[in-house]
């Protein structure tokens, strides 16, 4: 490792100072609210945390927790402020992790236990059990059960339904808000009953935009075309604004090269080989010339090897890739609202 790189990539969490940890903490929460905290600090203390911000760039597993146990502490000890507490503290985590990734971390520090780890052992059923579970409830509350889903696993789910059925969870699941506990208490044990397990209390929600459009990335595309055209048909704002929030392996034509480059260093070789078997001259030519010339070689020769590969195996690299895109996103590494807006131009076009 070279000076350099040390300097920008201070990792080594004994020797940090308050600024450098704060730095590293806005970078996890992610560009939105990262910008939230730091209307609350004056011209000089955005500038001087900005600074150090500038200096990460990926951030390693063993840093995250460390910073993460440290805030957790402070958060806690402040539960009686304002702003602070149990429920502040897990609704900045779920948004900087997930939901999931934030119940168990909130599980090391508040021993009891959440609804959100109930509902952690229904993700964890297989999809046609998943379905069978939630397939006679209203879709609101259908909505709310695949919101805790991982995307690929709602996606499977969501086909099962009926076409008309499909399209009303869609509708719900993009402007599910909030909802008071005791509600999402009762969907819940009417669930954890289902499957035979004792309900615990408390949860948090989540849904919105951004998760119907990570649930029809992952579903077929004729299926997510023909549901996007029927939303649009019923409310054109709300399709307008999933479509803007999805995105594909084809739109990675719409990066710039140092996006790419991130992307990319982030994917292995071999998925990017089965993922462009099928991808247009263009955006193969555009991919390989993002990594080195050997490395292009190699997939490439990867490429000529592999003969005739299933669709189902080219989109499932297509969406590995793609999640190492929303991973990149999540973590401020990369930025997608001006390709975002070129894929509406191209829309228009």
């Amino acid at each position: 490792m070279d000076q350099t790189e040390q300097t920008t990539n201070p990792q080594d969490y004994t020797k940090m100072t308050r600024v450098q940890k704060l730095a590293v903490l806005l970078v996890m929460l992610g560009p939105e609210s990262a910008a939230q905290i730091l209307k609350n600090f004056d011209e000089h203390e955005v500038e001087v945390i900005a600074a150090e911000m500038s200096k990460f760039g990926l951030i390693s597993q063993d840093l995250q927790r460390a910073i993460l146990n440290e805030f957790f502490e402070v958060a806690v000890q402040a539960s009686t402020s304002v702003r602070g507490g149990i429920d502040y503290t897990r609704a900045v985590l779920e948004k900087s992790l997930g939901v999931f990734k934030a119940a168990d971390l909130l599980q090391k520090i508040i021993p009891a236990r959440t609804t959100v780890h109930s509902m952690h052992q229904v993700s964890e059923m297989d999809a046609r059990q998943i379905f069978n579970l939630i397939k006679n409830e209203q879709p609101q509350t259908i909505a709310l059960v695949l919101s805790y889903l991982p995307p690929e696993k709602a996606s499977q789910v969501l086909t099962m339904f009926r076409a008309d059925t499909r399209v009303q969870i869609v509708e719900r699941l993009a402007t599910l808000g909030p909802a008071p506990i005791d509600v999402v208490d009762k969907v819940v044990q009417v669930l954890t009953q289902k499957v035979g397990s004792k309900a615990p209390t408390a949860m948090s929600q989540t849904g919105g935009v951004k998760t119907a459009a990570d649930i029809l990335n992952g579903m077929d595309k004729n299926l997510t075309k023909s549901l996007l055209i029927t939303i649009e048909e019923r409310n054109p704002e709300l399709g307008q604004a999933i479509r803007q929030k999805m995105f594909t392996f084809q739109d990675l034509i719409y990066l710039d090269s140092a996006s790419l480059q991130k992307i990319l260093r982030e994917v292995d070789m071999r998925d990017l080989a089965i993922a462009l078997k099928s991808a247009s001259e263009q955006l193969k030519s555009k991919l390989l010339s993002c990594i080195s010339k050997r490395a292009a070689e190699t997939v490439n020769e990867e490429m000529s090897f592999l003969g005739p590969v299933k669709i189902k195996d080219v989109e499932a690299a297509q969406n590995r890739i793609i999640e190492a895109v929303r991973n990149l996103e999540s973590e401020g590494e990369i930025d997608l609202s001006e390709a975002r807006e070129n894929m509406r131009y191209a829309a228009m076009a």
